[in-house]
């Protein structure tokens, strides 16, 4: 099954204004949504509009696909491929070794975030969306959804951030199979 942009642009609509644990609209977030054409490139517009119209999909240990479900490493990898035909490695730790450094206060959609979670330094990735939250694929919670990196349990568990060169990449069409 394909899913085309205006399909994928309508599930961002319905998930993108996620604030806590995606529970309360938030205008700014919102709004910072309909720049999408104007301010990002096309390959991240695809990014976020892919990674948004896989949530809900449920946590699988080693999953990497929508069928099957995905673990934060498979959907992140997953994610990158079908929007911009980007081969990741599988594992947060692999991941958290590509791209470039990025500082918390120049994050931008489309980045990579990594958490602590396992005691063990990134052994969590997400995909930044903006405003402060990212898309995630968690072991708990139901599938993957938006949290807000601000939440107590995230910003005690950051690990730093990193920037794939995404916009460098032709604009793919986003298609879960």
């Amino acid at each position: 099954m394909r899913i085309y942009i205006p399909i994928a642009a309508l599930c961002m609509a319905l998930f993108a204004g996620a604030t806590h644990a995606e529970e309360t609209p938030d205008e700014g977030f919102s709004a910072s949504i309909t720049r999408l054409g104007s301010v990002w490139s096309s390959s991240v517009q695809d990014l976020l509009l892919g990674a948004l119209s896989l949530t809900g999909v449920k946590y699988t240990y080693g999953g990497n696909s929508p069928e099957t479900g995905f673990d934060c490493s498979g959907f992140v990898r997953y994610v990158f491929q079908q929007a911009g035909n980007l081969t990741l490695p599988h594992g947060a730790r692999a991941i958290s070794q590509l791209g470039q450094v990025v500082a918390l206060n120049q994050l931008q959609p489309g980045d990579l975030v990594f958490f602590n979670t396992l005691k063990a330094t990134f052994s969590h990735v997400g995909i930044y969306v903006g405003e402060g939250r990212f898309i995630h694929a968690p072991a708990s919670g139901g599938g993957v959804h938006i949290v807000d990196m601000n939440d107590s349990y995230w910003a005690k568990r950051f690990n730093g951030a990193r920037r794939l060169p995404v916009s460098a990449l032709p604009p793919a069409e986003f298609s879960p199979e």
